[in-house]
């Protein structure tokens, strides 16, 4: 990916340096401060190619980050005007009006309803390993700082107005995906989708967010690495892996699938990890819209998989059935969402019983 990019690593430390750094500091300044070099060192890997989407999409990328930077420091700010102090973010007195700003600024930074415009934008110009990067590791720094700013203060408005946004965010996952032919916008739409899950999670369990955000990593890589592999940086939508092998459609499509939370692969388990951990809340009425923006992405993604089979059948029949043919990464991805779901929907039996 980096032959191109002199100083490639180096870019790639810096970006891990940056949100290593910003969750482990104990004071805003530190935190706005390891988002920068964050910001730093991934815009340079946007870049790499030089070509005319990938400086788009990196502008795009660097005004909204700049945007959720400045909503950062604006709402510390207006709480250091209240505390004097900076220190301790567990220990800071926050008002409603600072915690949204805060709030907002880093969902801006993820981009989550309803800061969600630059999102697919973005991702439509990138290559799949930066697409990669923005989907999963962008979102590490975001979301446990949220989580901070949540055990720093409990409001019940403050709690209403993060699962409205997440159900919001599941909603325009589920609705902007539908309209899309493009990979790399489904995916963008899938992403927000998946942001409202992992909101409403992190108001009401933080165990279920984090296993519901390493699901949701462990299936990006397997996708991202394997449409890289299979090389679709020319099709321009979904509709021409018929052009390819049919175990590689296949793989991928089943990949999606069980992104999309289809049961018994491995993304349902996370939802379904959700749903449990919130049932005896009383935001579960939430949970209704959220599983509504699921289906509409998993109705798109069955749409796309059957047109993708019924268009593919006939060169399947034709040809002799051989796992040969699927690589090391589509064989991991397959493994890992079938085989993955299926035990742990066991284990879960077993220990009800």
């Amino acid at each position: 990916m980096f032959s191109s990019l002199p100083f490639g690593i180096l870019f790639v430390f810096t970006m891990i340096f940056g949100t290593l750094f910003s969750i482990s500091s104990s004071h805003w300044l530190g935190i706005w401060a390891g988002l920068e070099i964050n910001l730093i060192g991934f815009l340079p890997i946007l870049v790499y190619q030089k070509s005319m989407s990938e400086s788009e999409s990196a502008v795009k990328y660097f005004i909204a980050q700049a945007l959720g930077s400045s909503l950062l420091i604006f709402g510390s700010l207006s709480s250091y005007s209240i505390s004097f102090s900076w220190d301790n973010i567990s220990e800071m007195d926050f008002s409603l009006v600072s915690l949204l700003i805060i709030s907002s600024g880093l969902i801006v930074k993820m981009g989550m309803f309803p800061f969600h415009y630059w999102l697919p934008s973005v991702m439509a110009g990138l290559p799949w390993i930066s697409c990669m990067m923005l989907a999963t590791w962008q979102k590490i720094a975001p979301l446990l700082l949220i989580n901070s700013v949540f055990e720093s203060n409990l409001m019940y408005y403050f709690m209403l107005s993060i699962c409205f946004m997440a159900a919001g965010s599941s909603l325009m996952g589920g609705i902007g995906g539908m309209n899309q032919t493009q990979v790399r916008a489904i995916l963008a739409y899938s992403s927000i989708g998946h942001l409202g899950w992992m909101m409403f999670a992190l108001s009401q369990s933080v165990w279920a967010m984090k296993m519901y955000f390493l699901i949701y990593i462990l299936i990006s890589l397997c996708i991202f690495i394997n449409l890289w592999y299979v090389n679709l940086d020319m099709m321009k939508s979904l509709n021409m892996l018929m052009k390819s092998s049919i175990y590689s459609s296949n793989a991928i499509m089943i990949m999606l699938v069980s992104l999309g939370g289809l049961p018994p692969l491995l993304g349902f388990i996370s939802k379904w990890a959700v749903i449990t951990s919130s049932m005896n809340n009383t935001l579960w009425s939430f949970l209704l819209l959220l599983i509504m923006g699921s289906i509409m992405s998993l109705f798109y993604y069955l749409t796309l998989y059957f047109s993708i089979f019924l268009g593919s059948s006939k060169k399947f029949y034709l040809n002799t059935i051989s796992l040969g043919n699927l690589n090391f990464f589509m064989s991991f991805g397959l493994l890992l969402n079938m085989m993955g779901g299926i035990i742990l929907i066991l284990s879960g039996l077993l220990m009800e019983i």
